[in-house]
């Protein structure tokens, strides 16, 4: 029987395994009919003086708790086992148990470092790092449950279909190197909620997604040619395949997935020898591993995922984005104390160690940190001894790319459930991460079928109090 293929499946299954890596790095000449005029070397555009080059997005997948990490709260001590006051109104949570009793917290708070920041005994390596951190305690969002909580918190909406905070950096910054992607994604073991759409393009060019890499194995997959093929044969390959597609390309008015698969082929082609070298982590000392607990059990994974950040933003890569807990591991609607307490002892070592090793590499000031997850966790008990989804009030810190340092940033009520001081939107936090990189949320704008598109659908604003 004979086989037939399509152009496209031919394309799919040629190149030498190059076809499956996503590109996201390859910048310079990529334009659409659909894009802004500015849009096809916008690697060179900023609208005001960066503070940050590169953003590492550590996100806590499952929402973890503010209430017992960096918001203290005493009154919910006092209320403990009782209804909330009556100035809360009736109060149904995501779950949709409702009149359910304040939970205690369990937390022993202290003041650290000079700036006498506020951090529960549950981060006490992260504790060591105060005066780095920026605590904004007012933040709130839109997603109730986890897949539109995490999708919001990546794409702006709660729904599917809009590109990545990622895809807008890329889209807007481009590349500070033409051997690695310009967006990469790591995760630990499971699988995130919603998957790649949390790092896609939506309506964008298929060219400014992330590139996802593999917590086992090889950390870039299906890029290694198979053995019987040479670099000089592969170099004959490519230039005969790029000549093919561009001539089909001239005969399309917009092919945005051609012109991304010709460009991944090439960036794989620079991995092959770029790469390799990217991810070995022979090259760290043992001070260096153990700094980050990849010599410990509970911390070497996710202290792996945080050291390769840290190559990754030497080597100039823009936005890397981290997950810890893929699977909502971080949901705790019952038994919060061994959830959190296993939870925080797997990050809290690597994201302190990440911290200090880009401290005393000079790269802390431009580079941006964020912690954080899709929404934090209710004052009230769930099912006894657990805390409910809370998109209303919830704490990100920020660290390094320019934020003011050691202290904490607007409020919610007395038992953390409402954001009433300074509220900040997730759209203000895109906002004010693309301020920080020197971009104006304002005009970073895509034109998608003749409508233009932002980041923070025309809602955010740069929350300027935590700018230094």
């Amino acid at each position: 029987m004979t086989s037939t293929y399509s152009r496209r499946e031919m394309l799919l299954q040629s190149g030498t395994g190059f076809g499956a890596l996503a590109l996201a790095g390859m910048l310079q000449g990529v334009g659409s009919a659909s894009e802004s005029p500015a849009s096809p070397l916008m690697s060179k555009l900023t609208h005001h003086p960066a503070r940050a080059k590169s953003v590492i997005f550590l996100f806590m997948e499952g929402g973890p708790s503010h209430i017992d990490t960096f918001d203290p709260k005493p009154a919910i001590q006092k209320l403990a086992g009782k209804p909330l006051p009556d100035s809360f109104g009736r109060v149904i949570t995501a779950m949709g148990e409702f009149d359910s009793p304040v939970l205690e917290s369990k937390r022993k708070w202290k003041q650290h470092g000079e700036s006498g920041l506020w951090i529960s005994d549950w981060l006490p390596h992260m504790a060591t790092r105060a005066d780095d951190l920026a605590v904004i305690r007012s933040c709130w969002t839109n997603g109730i449950n986890h897949s539109g909580g995490v999708c919001q918190m990546n794409t702006g909406t709660q729904f599917a279909g809009r590109p990545s905070l990622g895809s807008w950096v890329t889209y807007g910054l481009g590349t500070q190197n033409q051997n690695l992607p310009a967006f990469v994604v790591m995760q630990d073991k499971g699988t995130v909620v919603n998957g790649p759409r949390n790092w896609g393009t939506g309506f964008m060019p298929a060219i400014y997604q992330g590139t996802k890499m593999q917590i086992e194995g090889t950390p870039f997959a299906n890029l290694n040619a198979p053995k019987h093929v040479n670099p000089h044969q592969q170099r004959i390959a490519l230039d005969y395949l790029a000549a093919v597609n561009q001539r089909h390309m001239q005969t399309r008015r917009d092919n945005s997935e051609l012109e991304a698969r010709i460009r991944s082929y090439e960036l794989a082609y620079k991995m092959q020898s770029h790469a390799p070298e990217a991810v070995d982590l022979s090259q760290e000392t043992a001070e260096t591993k153990a700094l980050y607990g990849m010599d410990e059990k509970e911390t070497s994974e996710f202290g792996r995922n945080c050291l390769l950040a840290r190559r990754m933003v030497e080597r100039g890569v823009r936005f890397i984005q981290l997950y810890h807990g893929a699977g909502s591991k971080w949901d705790a609607h019952s038994n919060i104390e061994s959830n959190h307490t296993k939870m925080c002892r797997g990050m809290d070592k690597p994201v302190a160690g990440l911290l200090t090793d880009l401290s005393r590499r000079g790269l802390l000031d431009e580079t941006l940190v964020v912690w954080g997850g899709e929404f934090g966790r209710t004052p009230m008990s769930e099912q006894g001894n657990g805390r409910d989804h809370n998109p209303t009030g919830f704490t990100m810190v920020m660290a390094g790319g320019g934020v003011k340092a050691g202290q904490a940033f607007g409020a919610t009520d007395e038992v953390g459930l409402h954001a009433v001081e300074d509220r900040v939107h997730v759209h203000d936090l895109h906002s004010t991460i693309l301020y920080l990189m020197g971009v104006d949320h304002r005009k970073l704008i895509y034109v998608n079928k003749g409508r233009p598109e932002r980041i923070d659908e025309n809602e955010g604003h740069v929350y300027k109090k935590v700018i230094a």
